[in-house]
């Protein structure tokens, strides 16, 4: 049926239609400024759809059986926060406000995808007779919060409890951000959309001029669209030149992006959607002249951003575009308005090259104005977008609108073609570009790195400021990817990334430290700014005791009034201390506890962690031990009271665990929302029987002295209080053995862990004949066998 076609019936039926969109907004400065709450902001958006049905609202609020919101950018992280309160049920608090009572009540993911996500998800429940009207909302105050918190008069109160059932789906981000990124600051749009800039600026070839033009060039037009809009934020037109050219009112944030091209979220908006199936928008009295129908949708997932194959392109975002065309029976020529998301260049650009759309396309790419200038008010900005574009094409019945709804990094995308002609419900297709999608190859993580690599982006934070900071993605030699700060005192590296054409494709030298990896211009520049730590023991450490007893060496975790639990400065003890240890000769045997009888260790400091420095690990893994690939000399895991946490998968990457009667052993993280990822979860099921191993994992079991011994996870009980001085009688029985042979034992047990066959591992094995039997050692061990003496070891 073409588009401008007439529908051939009148019968209404469980298709979903769009019969009501509002939108609600204010300014500091704006007469009448009411410094309202989320929630009243949302009730009067959500008024304004009711009004818009033509339809008396107490009717239409009577019908709705579902209210879903978007996330506020407030509880969009585990970092957010509400300094003056929130309803604890957004849903049922608009919902209140508006003479509804739904069934049931909705709040949503983060991403800017949630609105047309939202949309189409609701649609197909429409569609399938589970629902027959639906209210979509969402609301941000941002500006109203930021005012209030620098305002020396009242503070408002938006906290409100609200009684009523809650779908709330947490906050989804999985993907969208990774902790390697956290730990080098890669956490806030602005940074991590301009490596995403900076890499298709040298895709593209471009200078940076040219560049820049490019961008203003781009977003130009869209101011004329938010001049015009009564809800923008920022309703002025400005030229390419004003966008793009830095000035003190348009300082440059980032190294590619002055303040007038980045998303604007200091904003008070909110909008509404009322969605319905024909027969209930038939029976509550509303025109059709009103309904809008999703001719085409599509949701796609791009892999995360330190696994992609290409940093410059968006082939999810892409590929859902194209997707939700076909679905329609169209192509972009034949769209009539736009509304591409566009909190940076780079979301508008990656869409318009693959669509072949002009920055200045007299059809324009955005119906609101954009998130620069209109205002990029949090998850909900696309709900502002489907209201300008359902009214579009209400104006101008048979024309088709397509809405691109933006999350993360160009992470998830929904998009929605909207139009007046009746259209049945189509079933998503997604499916397949998916699955293409997730079938390309990804990109090795290179964690800790150390050694030469080649930029693949960058930016520079507050380039013009004395607080500079610069951030390298790369590539090591092997093709793997890191990320890195470029190290404090690199001038000559940072001067480079500002100055030089195209910094892209250059030589630096990285290097893994616990808290980050550093990126300097060179190898000797990375040595004199982040000189490595000579290997060997300090005269004393904060955390840790360190006593030598021959050849024996002692090892105290000294944190009692913290049950011994390892913060970062522990950790990096540790790790240094277990350096030292594998690198002196004269050392052959360690042994580790913890100070007191109560704890071995009780894992990390969850106090240090919350204070920001969780995140901060050696390389060679927590307590310098559960990643330490190369462990060639005995270790001894003296467990006194509890090993819980890390402290448990710390005496795990021990050869050996001997405790006291009253130790108890256990994995609780999952009790914590945590997981056991410092090597729990590998090793835990190695060493005990596997279902008892999951038990412990999944619920936080624990194993008590005797069962440790049963199942085999400790090889030998001490007395209470005894755990130390078992450990140390084993140590003596370890140095009554050669340490040629007990560190070949060790290396040869190591490498059998990654030989499944056992026939093979035992063939593979017999290679450390060649080395045993010319050492010094076997012949000593055969000689004091003869002459009935005890031999004497040299090691060799």
């Amino acid at each position: 049926m073409p588009h401008d076609a007439a529908p051939n019936n009148t019968t209404t039926t469980a298709t979903p239609v769009i019969v009501g969109v509002g939108q609600s907004s204010e300014r500091l400065d704006d007469p009448g400024y009411a410094a309202l709450g989320e929630a009243d902001l949302a009730a009067r958006a959500v008024l304004e759809a009711f009004a818009d049905t033509g339809a008396d609202p107490a009717e239409l609020a009577a019908r709705i059986d579902v209210v879903a919101a978007v996330r506020s950018f407030e509880k969009s992280s585990p970092a957010g926060h509400s300094p003056f309160g929130r309803p604890d049920n957004m849903p049922r608090a608009v919902a209140t406000r508006t003479g509804m009572d739904p069934t049931r009540a909705v709040e949503e993911v983060t991403g800017g995808q949630s609105p047309q996500h939202l949309i189409t998800e609701f649609a197909g429940q429409i569609a399938a007779g589970t629902s027959q009207a639906v209210v979509l909302f969402g609301a941000e105050v941002m500006s109203t919060v930021r005012n209030a918190l620098v305002s020396t008069g009242p503070k408002p109160d938006f906290a409100e409890h609200i009684d009523g059932q809650l779908e709330d789906r947490g906050f989804g981000i999985a993907g969208m951000v990774s902790v390697e990124e956290v730990k080098h600051g890669v956490v806030s749009p602005t940074t991590q959309y301009s490596l995403l800039e900076n890499a298709r600026r040298h895709r593209l070839g471009a200078s940076r001029e040219e560049y820049a033009r490019g961008m203003g060039e781009l977003f130009a037009p869209m101011t004329t669209v938010a001049a015009a809009n009564p809800h923008a934020a920022a309703p002025r037109a400005h030229t390419v030149a004003e966008l793009v050219e830095v000035s003190e009112s348009n300082r440059l944030v980032t190294e590619v992006y002055p303040r007038r091209l980045i998303a604007r979220d200091h904003v008070n908006q909110a909008a509404a959607v009322l969605l319905m199936s024909e027969a209930a928008a038939e029976a509550a009295g509303i025109d059709r002249s009103k309904w809008v129908y999703l001719h085409g949708h599509a949701d796609t997932v791009e892999q995360p951003l330190m696994a992609r194959p290409e940093l410059a392109q968006a082939p999810a975002s892409v590929a859902a575009v194209h997707a939700a065309l076909a679905m329609a029976g169209t192509d972009v020529d034949q769209i009539g308005a736009f509304d591409l998301y566009s909190c940076f260049p780079i979301a508008v650009s990656v869409l318009t090259e693959a669509l072949g759309l002009a920055p200045d396309d007299p059809r324009g790419l955005t119906a609101t104005g954009g998130l620069p200038y209109f205002g990029g008010p949090g998850n909900n900005y696309s709900m502002h977008g489907i209201a300008e574009v359902v009214q579009r094409v209400r104006r101008s019945p048979g024309i088709l609108g397509l809405v691109t709804a933006n999350g993360g990094m160009l992470s998830k995308l929904s998009v929605g073609i909207y139009g007046t002609t009746p259209v049945p419900w189509r079933l998503s297709t997604s499916a397949r570009p998916q699955a293409e999608l997730d079938a390309r190859a990804h990109i090795p993580l290179c964690r800790f790195p150390d050694g030469p690599g080649v930029i693949e982006t960058y930016t520079v934070l507050d380039p013009d400021r004395d607080s500079r900071a610069g951030i390298v993605i790369g590539r090591m030699a092997d093709g793997a990817r890191f990320i890195s700060t470029v190290a404090p005192g690199d001038d000559a590296l940072l001067d480079r990334l500002l100055r030089a054409d195209d910094p892209i494709g250059t030589d630096v030298w990285v290097r893994c430290e616990p808290a980050r990896n550093y990126v300097t211009v060179d190898e000797p520049t990375m040595d004199r700014l982040r000189p490595r730590r000579p290997i060997g023991f300090r005269d004393q450490y904060g955390d840790v005791i360190v006593r030598r007893e021959g050849r024996v060496l002692e090892i105290v975790i000294n944190r009692p009034d913290s049950r011994n639990a390892l913060r970062p400065q522990t950790n990096a003890e540790l790790d240094e201390i277990f350096d030292a240890y594998f690198a002196d000769p004269e050392l052959w045997v360690a042994i580790l506890t913890g100070a007191g009888d109560t704890a071995f260790s009780s894992g990390n400091d969850l106090a240090a962690s919350a204070g920001g420095g969780g995140l901060a690990t050696p390389a060679n893994g927590f307590g310098g031990l559960t990643s330490r690939r190369d462990r060639p000399k005995p270790i001894i895991a003296a467990v006194n009271g509890f090993a819980l946490g890390g402290g448990l998968e710390v005496a795990l990457a021990c050869h050996l665990i001997v405790a006291d009667a009253g130790a108890s052993f256990g994995l609780p993280e999952v009790k914590v929302g945590l997981v056991a990822a410092a090597g729990g979860l590998v090793r835990l099921p190695r060493v005990l029987p596997p279902a008892l191993a999951r038990d412990m994992i999944l619920t936080g079991r624990r194993l008590t002295a005797d069962e440790a011994l049963t199942h085999g996870l400790v090889s030998r009980l001490a007395s209470p209080g005894q755990a130390l001085d078992l450990a140390r009688e084993m140590a003596a029985e370890v140095l009554a053995a050669s340490p040629s042979s007990v560190a070949e034992s060790i290396a040869v047990m190591a490498d059998s862990e990654a030989i499944g066959d056992t026939v093979t591992a035992v063939r593979e094995s017999l290679s450390v004949l060649d080395r045993v039997l010319v050492s010094a050692d076997t012949r000593e061990g055969i000689l004091a066998f003869l002459q009935r003496r005890k031999p004497r070891w040299t090691g060799r």
